[in-house]
């Protein structure tokens, strides 16, 4: 009997990508500063819980660095040019995790180098967990769209609280208190909540 995928997380199986949150995007990305501080909240639960962490720049000699605020100052940077996240070297850090089942991915643009990288790792055979709160595009309508077409691909949509307190499970976890504080707020607005309002394509 085959067992439906659950997309349940563990974060020795885990790994998170951060895609392309560079300085150049900053004024065109709908909601980008909640973005980026959502991401940011997603890598200290990584660095917390020992999930290795990939940062991929889109182009950085014409798009910029990564943002500060995003906190990944002391993790190496994987330049790109394709959309997708999956270049030779972010390949290789996948198969440095024993066991990878499950890829967290946050970033922009969400039909871009999202997409291209959510259906590159599915093709894989691995589970994808798209933050929705972490990820955008300049058009809300290129976001809604993407998320929708991920779902309907397989990736499983996600809010970060909902995936941290997955990957947390228990709150007899001995850095629990620690990422507590860390979701005590409610994570900033998005967007997302008009996006969800009426017939949505995201849970039809």
């Amino acid at each position: 009997m085959s067992v439906a995928r659950l997309g349940k997380v563990v974060p020795k199986t885990s790994i998170l990508f951060l895609c392309d949150m560079q300085e150049k995007f900053r004024p065109n990305i709908s909601y980008f500063p909640e973005i980026v501080s959502v991401a940011a909240r997603m890598l200290k639960v990584a660095k917390a819980l020992e999930i290795p962490t990939v940062v991929t720049e889109q182009y950085p000699k014409g798009l910029g660095p990564t943002v500060p605020e995003l906190g990944a100052e002391a993790l190496q940077k994987y330049s790109k040019t394709c959309f997708s996240m999956l270049i030779p070297e972010v390949e290789k850090e996948m198969a440095a995790v024993p066991d990878l089942k499950s890829v967290l991915l946050c970033g922009i643009e969400t039909q871009a180098c999202i997409m291209s990288t959510a259906l590159d790792i599915m093709e894989r055979g691995l589970d994808v967990h798209v933050v929705a709160d972490a990820c955008s595009s300049r058009s809300q309508v290129d976001r809604i769209v993407a998320l929708s077409r991920l779902r309907q691909s397989g990736a499983f949509l996600t809010t970060s609280e909902g995936l941290i307190l997955q990957l947390v499970r228990d709150a007899a976890h001995p850095r629990f208190r620690e990422i507590q504080k860390l979701i005590m707020d409610p994570a900033p607005d998005s967007g997302l909540l008009p996006l969800l309002k009426g017939p949505s394509p995201l849970f039809s």
